[in-house]
């Protein structure tokens, strides 16, 4: 038989994989481009379904962290209540952040109270009303600047450093054999720790305030030429003890935030000790927004529940 005849036979020579649609592993990677890759997973290809199943986890993924951290808020809020109480761990978790957070406040309180003094008592020799400087100078103080002081320097420092030991025991695996032992982490670790920032920054709130108020006090009077009398008498004539509570309940719900997201990213850090150090970054950051938001939720329902002194 002629070669034209065995043109449409196939060639014994030529390998089984060399056939029409299979690509040659002798031809350059170039002339393979459209030949499917055995390396490349199924489901990444172009059109599979398994792409916007991975679109929607990431959609949704923000909404299970809040349902987590959600979950674990309501898990601490049942054990406090439960036996046994860590009560030495407390002391020592609640001396650390106090440790920590007591001279920063300080130093910032004095500052926040002046500017917020100065600016007041500015806009109020603009309306002739600066017997009310010091009214509205310490309610801004007490209601708004002392409780949020007091929950950044405690999300700052105190949480930070209790994201970075839960982190640190997780990677260890310290927290896996408090488990396998029956050892509850949140009843022997969280609850002391969310106590205590908790305790601390309602203490630290009163301190806040005294600081806040003398520091405006001695700005408005010495620098702007205010009276002291006309000072006391604005506060008086505006202040009422609602006030003081509102903001104690503000640092308390704060300190608990503080606490709650701490512990949330300090039990599920990812990628080891570079995860660790991304969850105290994410920690503080979550806290921040989380108190901003809940301060503005609060004082609008305290500013509609509770009329203003004299209305």
């Amino acid at each position: 038989m002629t070669a034209e005849a065995n043109a449409g036979a196939p060639d014994p020579a030529r390998p089984a994989e060399a056939t029409a649609g299979a690509p040659d592993p002798a031809r350059p990677a170039e002339a393979n481009a459209g030949a499917p890759d055995p390396a490349r997973p199924a489901e990444a290809a172009v059109g599979s379904p398994a792409a916007p199943r991975r679109a929607t986890s990431r959609l949704l993924a923000p909404l299970r962290e809040s349902g987590k951290l959600f979950a674990l808020a309501l898990t601490v809020s049942r054990a406090m209540f439960r036996r046994p109480f860590q009560f030495r761990e407390f002391v020592e978790q609640f001396w650390f952040v106090a440790s920590v957070t007591i001279l920063p406040a300080a130093l910032v309180s004095i500052p926040f109270g002046a500017v917020i003094a100065l600016q007041v008592g500015s806009l109020t020799q603009q309306l002739g009303a600066q017997s009310f400087t010091g009214g509205a100078s310490v309610l801004a103080v007490i209601q708004q600047a002392s409780p949020l002081i007091v929950a950044l320097l405690i999300a700052g420092a105190g949480g930070s450093a209790i994201c970075a030991d839960l982190g640190s025991r997780k990677i260890r695996e310290e927290l896996d054999a408090m488990e396998v032992m029956g050892v509850s982490p949140v009843q022997r670790l969280v609850v002391p720790r969310v106590l205590a920032t908790m305790s601390v920054a309602v203490l630290l709130n009163g301190m806040v305030s005294v600081v806040g108020t003398l520091g405006g006090y001695f700005f408005n009077v010495v620098m702007q030429g205010g009276t002291p009398g006309a000072y006391l008498s604005g506060f008086s004539a505006l202040a009422q003890l609602p006030d003081l509570w509102i903001s104690e309940i503000k640092a308390l719900v704060f300190g608990f935030l503080a606490g709650i997201v701490a512990a949330h990213r300090g039990l599920d850090p990812r990628g080891g000790p570079k995860g660790v150090g991304d969850a105290v970054n994410q920690s503080v950051v979550i806290t921040f927004l989380l108190l901003f938001f809940v301060n503005m939720v609060l004082t609008a329902i305290y500013l509609r529940i509770v009329p203003a002194k004299g209305a």
